[in-house]
């Protein structure tokens, strides 16, 4: 239900309103947010659990786009903020791992939309202070950085339900970025600073280079995940035959993010879809993703047994 919901609205968006049973509704993300501070000692713990509190309700409790969600659609995604160093009593350095999921249809399978570790997050936070955001406007590098992830997530999420669904949010992504990088002293927006920073997904996601990608991203849950409950063999094939992308977008593309991306959220899960495969198949694959990914062969193992 929730799949047929996601993509009625993208069918439907601008043209006539649907009318249907009424439903309690929600917005979009059903969020967990965790921050972790055993590196701090001798100081206040309670501004940590102020802040982890103070995200929930800022991710949570707020509408981020004009789709309705059902309360059992909202998307499942976690903030884990690692605090590494406090400067100051209201400075911190820390770094975020941020993920997100959907269900694939039809089944208890969750798949993994992004799980991706960001190394670069200082920011300031005093107690209490009020996380606020209004379009066109940054307060903060905190509210800023998961802002900009809210938007990829729900492009990533959209993207996996419709060919080219997300790009609203990409662009919305995009613009944060452009925002941020106003604000000399915040980390983690410049330009050519980093291959894995949030300008470096803000960018491969909007480029043209990237729509190859993103027709996959596309087919590979739809026409891949999704069909597998009503026959595995084709779901399976499907997705074998989409991987090849990859190596294209290597070729034009051999730093983008979008490959390590893919290889953080899903190669375990392609290594799993590759054990029900001929041995012939298995080979394959063994041989193009360990191209792809040398520094992770120990991860394809089962593809050689």
């Amino acid at each position: 239900m929730k799949m047929i919901k996601r993509l009625l609205f993208l069918f439907l968006l601008g043209t006539i309103p649907f009318i249907g049973k009424a439903q309690d509704k929600a917005n979009e993300f059903n969020a967990q947010v965790k921050i972790n501070s055993d590196k701090i000692q001798g100081t206040n713990k309670q501004v940590f659990i102020t802040l982890q509190n103070a995200l929930i309700e800022f991710i949570n409790n707020r509408k981020w786009t004009d789709a309705t969600f059902g309360i059992n659609e909202r998307i499942d995604c976690t903030f884990n903020i690692i605090i590494n160093e406090m400067p100051s009593d209201n400075s911190f350095k820390a770094e975020l791992q941020v993920q997100a999921s959907r269900p694939v249809y039809n089944s208890s399978y969750i798949t993994t939309l992004l799980n991706f570790r960001d190394t670069q997050l200082d920011f300031d936070y005093t107690e209490f202070e009020p996380l606020e955001y209004t379009e066109n406007s940054l307060s903060n590098n905190l509210t800023a950085t998961v802002i900009f992830y809210l938007y990829t997530i729900l492009g990533l999420d959209f993207d996996s339900f419709s060919p080219k669904g997300g790009s609203a949010f990409y662009q919305q992504a995009q613009q944060v970025v452009t925002l941020a990088q106003a604000q000399m002293s915040w980390n983690g927006w410049k330009a050519f600073d980093s291959d894995r920073n949030r300008h470096a997904i803000a960018t491969a996601l909007t480029e043209n280079a990237s729509e190859g990608y993103r027709d996959m991203w596309y087919n590979y849950h739809r026409k891949g995940l999704d069909e597998m409950a009503a026959n595995v063999d084709r779901g399976r094939t499907t997705i074998l035959s989409l991987l090849p992308v990859l190596e294209e977008l290597k070729k034009t593309r051999p730093t983008s993010v979008l490959l390590q991306m893919f290889a953080d959220s899903k190669l375990d899960e392609v290594v799993a879809i590759y054990s029900k495969a001929t041995t012939t198949e298995k080979q394959e694959g063994y041989k193009m993703l360990s191209n792809l990914y040398p520094a992770m062969t120990t991860r394809l193992e089962p593809l050689k047994k």
